[in-house]
């Protein structure tokens, strides 16, 4: 019979040893899959998942059921409120400052004669856990440039172009190039459940990547339309055209404000929400079927926020001009769910970002993130663990020609001085409709809201906004 003491150095020894195998670079210790679910412009208010700022007309029951099962950030935020901006940010942990990625990407800037990849030489989440033998790929958009090519460490390549029709849609699927039959979230989906069938006995990273809720709003399927027939959409509110909407981009007529009291447009946003929640659930229902549940981390996000008549705007921080920072722009859905490690069914205010996603990710595996002194992001791994815990109130984001900073009463944001600068008290006003910047009584906040601002961009080795170079293109922006 062995000794109780013999038997606990033994357990002893062997957490010890356990331990440090999970610090170890370049290779898994334990088998946790991980699956980065990024929807694009869906706002953090277009899900129903009993969140205080859920929309109650909208049929979303697998991501009703992920937060049931998992932790939500009810107050988290992109960096950027544009497309290929934020999602090099999710990538990175780099601010758009640091990756150069400032705007969205034309289509000609994602593939044919001017193509290249903007993140390239830039350390990923995804190269670095391709390297630490994961398996990595990606179903969906990419929109980061060289569109067409595996990147950055990743080995199952499925995307299309970064705009383009729902029905039929163009791929290109490892290195081949066709137009598939059927609804483009769906065949997101069918990608993604042979990834996982691919890769079940192998640890994977699944970037699954949703053009949905983002334009055209022209076809969904019957299925997904049906159960907004009777809809009264009281979560899309008809408000008249913010004075700062933008008439026209690009030199043409901006095409969302047709989307104003629009019944079409506010059942097609909905529609597509639920088309990408019930391809959620099928990659649940794989999941459970392979047994995987339990080793896979599943994050659910999107890549910046939106507006459906909110505010009297109908998209995101470059439908007005000057280009805004407002709470439904940069504010997004955010859920961590991993039975058996994470609390199910907790809900954090924490103003946590996109930038802080990538340490937390690493910290979460235990895994050694990609050296980088350009990322200013930190772990909330604790938050995931304990529901609570310090964190830093303030977030910021940048979009352009316009910077922010939020804390959990206030919000300054500030432009070039061509363009008004903002103060507002979302206490007091959460819709922020009263700016309060030129407001002596609010003088001692708003300076330590410039420094916080300052003093962050500042850190991350980012130009002073006063050299942005002013532009009305939205091509890629410079600094002088």
């Amino acid at each position: 019979m062995m000794r109780p003491a013999r038997v606990i150095i033994q357990c002893l020894l062997f957490a010890g040893l356990s331990a440090a195998a999970l610090l170890v670079p370049g290779r898994v210790a334990a088998k946790t899959n991980v699956i980065f679910v990024l929807t694009d412009d869906q706002g953090h208010w277009a899900l129903n998942a009993n969140g205080d700022d859920d929309c109650r007309s909208l049929v979303t029951p697998n991501l009703a059921r992920l937060a049931r099962r998992g932790m939500r950030f009810s107050h988290a935020v992109a960096c950027s409120p544009v497309c290929s901006a934020s999602r090099a940010t999710w990538l990175t942990g780099r601010i758009p400052s640091k990756t150069g990625v400032q705007d969205y990407l034309r289509f000609e800037e994602t593939h044919g004669e001017r193509v290249k990849s903007y993140i390239k030489g830039q350390p990923t989440l995804s190269q670095a856990l391709a390297d630490h033998g994961y398996t990595v790929g990606l179903c969906g958009k990419w929109h980061l440039g060289d569109d067409a090519r595996p990147q950055a460490g990743f080995s199952y390549w499925s995307t299309g172009p970064p705009y383009g029709p729902y029905r039929d849609p163009l791929f290109w699927k490892n290195g081949k190039r066709y137009r598939r039959e059927g609804y483009r979230t769906d065949l997101i989906g069918d990608d993604a459940l042979e990834f996982i069938e691919q890769n079940r006995s192998n640890p994977f990273f699944l970037f699954l990547s949703f053009y949905a809720p983002h334009t055209p709003l022209k076809y969904q399927p019957e299925k997904y339309r049906a159960p907004y027939r009777d809809s009264t959409f009281d979560c899309f509110p008809d408000l008249p055209v913010h004075p700062f909407h933008m008439r026209e981009l690009n030199g043409r007529v901006n095409g969302t404000l047709a989307n104003f009291s629009n019944r079409h447009s506010k059942l097609s946003y909905a529609a597509l929400v639920t088309g990408l929640d019930h391809n959620l659930g099928r990659v649940l229902k794989k999941l459970d079927e392979l047994e995987l549940r339990q080793d896979t981390l599943i994050v659910f996000a999107s890549d910046h926020g939106y507006h459906s008549g909110h505010k009297g705007i109908w998209g995101k921080g470059n439908s007005t001009l000057p280009f805004n920072l407002y709470e439904r722009s940069i504010r997004i859905p955010l859920i961590w769910s991993h039975p058996g490690r994470i609390p199910a069914g907790r809900t954090s205010a924490a103003l946590v970002s996109s930038y802080d996603f990538l340490p937390t990710l690493f910290d979460y595996l235990k895994l050694t993130p990609p050296a980088d002194s350009g990322r200013v992001g930190r772990s909330y791994r604790r938050l995931l663990a304990e529901g609570q815990g310090a964190w830093e109130d303030a977030a910021f984001f940048e979009y352009a020609y316009v910077r922010g900073v939020r804390t959990q009463r206030w919000k300054y944001v500030e432009r070039t001085s061509e363009w008004p600068s903002e103060l507002f008290d979302l206490q007091q006003d959460p819709d922020e409709n009263r700016n309060l910047i030129d407001d002596p009584r609010h003088a001692e906040s708003l300076a330590e809201l410039r420094r916080r601002l300052h003093g962050f961009f500042e850190r991350a080795g980012a130009p002073p906004i006063s050299e942005w170079k002013t532009t009305t293109s939205q091509l890629l922006p410079v600094y002088k």
